[in-house]
């Protein structure tokens, strides 16, 4: 299969990456951080999340954050929801795309949600029927799907039925998240070509961590099988809070390095993006590190 000629970048740094980080950033930081990515192409940008404080107090601001950023047309920003209660906030403040999360791990599930994984698909349901009420796009997150943290090894069959769950039920898109980094280029392909007998290869997303330097490796293995959406985190900022030994996201200009290099269009202009990965850094206190120049 050819690559795609075009690749959707899914910017999470204001929500995975800062979610994960030491340093909370004030309220105006992150206003200001979304609206620096907002002017660099990017068309999605997920700007935080509506999870419980007690749960994320790095993003306890969520509200504040997504009514006072400045929205800027053709550029989608989706904030994830837990449940219902969650969308409700979300939708109360003007959200117009939301995510939701899962995992077929149920260690996992347990650690990051409190709550099995066929709880998590009622609460996913809820919020799904709620937003079709509303006309908003659903995006379903799928975490360890290359591994976890806690059960070890993932059959790829489980995430690929789960995923047909999400499909069926009305997500939009399904982003596959290597959560821990273990993945590798031929686990990559394995998995794709297990979820892909059940969901659309346009509607999958990948999603990796760069714990032992794979991530842009899987990346490419990704768009080889046909895969045209890429979640990164400028700066490589971030992970999951609930998985012991993450390391941070992919960093979005690495993977627009990449694929600029490999002739795919993503409408991003990484000169503008390299500055403000330079920015959120130094806000956060992360020592500069070599990156795309």
């Amino acid at each position: 299969m050819p690559f795609p000629s075009q690749v959707k970048i899914v910017e999470v740094g204001p929500r995975d990456g800062l979610q994960n980080e030491a340093t909370t950033l004030p309220t105006p930081i992150k206003i200001d951080f979304i609206n620096r990515l907002s002017k660099t192409g990017l068309s999605v940008i997920e700007a935080t999340s509506f999870v419980s404080p007690k749960w994320i107090p790095q993003l306890a601001d969520g509200a504040d954050v997504f009514q006072g950023m400045t929205q800027q047309a053709g550029v989608a920003y989706p904030v994830l929801v837990p449940n219902l209660k969650g969308f409700e906030a979300a939708l109360a403040c003007g959200v117009k795309d939301v995510a939701v999360f899962t995992t077929a791990s149920e260690l996992f599930s347990q650690k990051n949600t409190h709550c099995s994984v066929a709880e998590s698909i009622e609460r996913i349901t809820e919020v799904v029927n709620a937003a079709k009420k509303h006309r908003i796009k659903v995006r379903a997150y799928l975490s360890c799907v290359l591994g976890c943290p806690y059960a070890g090894e993932i059959p790829y069959e489980d995430t690929a039925k789960l995923a047909e769950t999400l499909f069926k039920m009305g997500c939009d898109e399904l982003s596959l998240g290597d959560t821990i980094g273990v993945g590798t280029p031929f686990k990559t392909k394995q998995l794709i070509q297990a979820v892909s007998r059940y969901v659309p290869l346009n509607q999958l997303a990948v999603h990796f961590h760069d714990t032992y330097g794979q991530a842009l490796v899987n990346i490419y293995v990704a768009l080889e099988a046909g895969i045209a959406i890429v979640d990164s985190s400028v700066g490589g900022i971030g992970g999951c809070p609930y998985a012991k030994g993450a390391s941070g996201n992919v960093a979005t200009e690495d993977v627009v390095y990449m694929l600029h290099g490999m002739g795919i269009k993503t409408g991003v202009d990484l000169k503008k993006l390299l500055v403000v990965s330079q920015f959120i850094k130094e806000k956060l206190q992360i020592p500069p590190k070599r990156s795309a120049q």
